[in-house]
């Protein structure tokens, strides 16, 4: 899809590991705002894993009427896994909000023990090994922080930027059609009134405005 697709206003947002549907209330909120009709999407990250998660969300989608989506974090992958597996759903953009795509070294820190690797239950691989460069018909946008606050510092070395869990050059996947870097940390993106504005403005044009 390019610029000149039919518009929709109709936004599914899709939440991280170890979060819930209310985590995203404060970004609904803001794109609300922005004039989008927004709805979420929730799942178990650490007990039900990607496999569901994507089937579930994929079955949500097929067959319904157009719509953007938005993932945080894990729910960045778990969104654009479902595009690779099924790409007829009738979704026209996605945005990314600091999803490791390219894989979590802090993730992989984590499975490196036993008992810290539990604490990403069945949601690990993935966050581990990411996804594949883009190749897909829809657009995806990549919305990250550069504000490093976060658990991450304590698991992983970050050789440049990060937003205190996710590096950088972890979201420079292949392939994504735009990247922007807000002043955020990685919870921090749900919260940021300047992540929502990127992400609208993406789900509207197809781009990013400049910071």
């Amino acid at each position: 899809m390019d610029d000149a697709s039919p518009s929709t206003s109709r936004v599914l947002l899709v939440h991280g590991i170890w979060n819930a549907q209310s985590w995203l209330a404060p970004l609904a909120r803001r794109l609300r705002a922005e004039g989008f009709q927004v709805e979420t999407f929730g799942y178990p990250s650490i007990f039900g894993g990607p496999e569901p998660a994507i089937a579930a969300l994929t079955e949500r989608l097929r067959d319904g009427p157009p719509v953007h989506l938005v993932g945080h974090s894990l729910g960045g992958l778990i969104g654009l896994e479902a595009l690779r597996r099924a790409s007829g759903l009738p979704v026209q953009r996605m945005v990314c909000l600091g999803s490791p795509l390219c894989g979590s070294g802090a993730a992989r820190s984590l499975g490196r023990r036993a008992w810290t690797g539990l604490v990403l239950g069945r949601s690990g691989a993935l966050l581990q090994k990411g996804c594949a460069p883009w190749q897909g018909r829809v657009p995806v946008g990549m919305v990250a922080g550069n504000v490093a606050r976060g658990i991450g510092r304590l698991l992983t070395r970050f050789d440049g930027e990060s937003d205190g869990t996710v590096a950088l050059a972890e979201t420079r996947l292949p392939g994504l059609a735009a990247h922007c870097v807000v002043p955020a940390s990685h919870t921090g993106l749900v919260f940021s009134a300047d992540a929502a504005r990127q992400a609208a403005a993406f789900l509207r044009e197809g781009r990013f405005h400049p910071a």
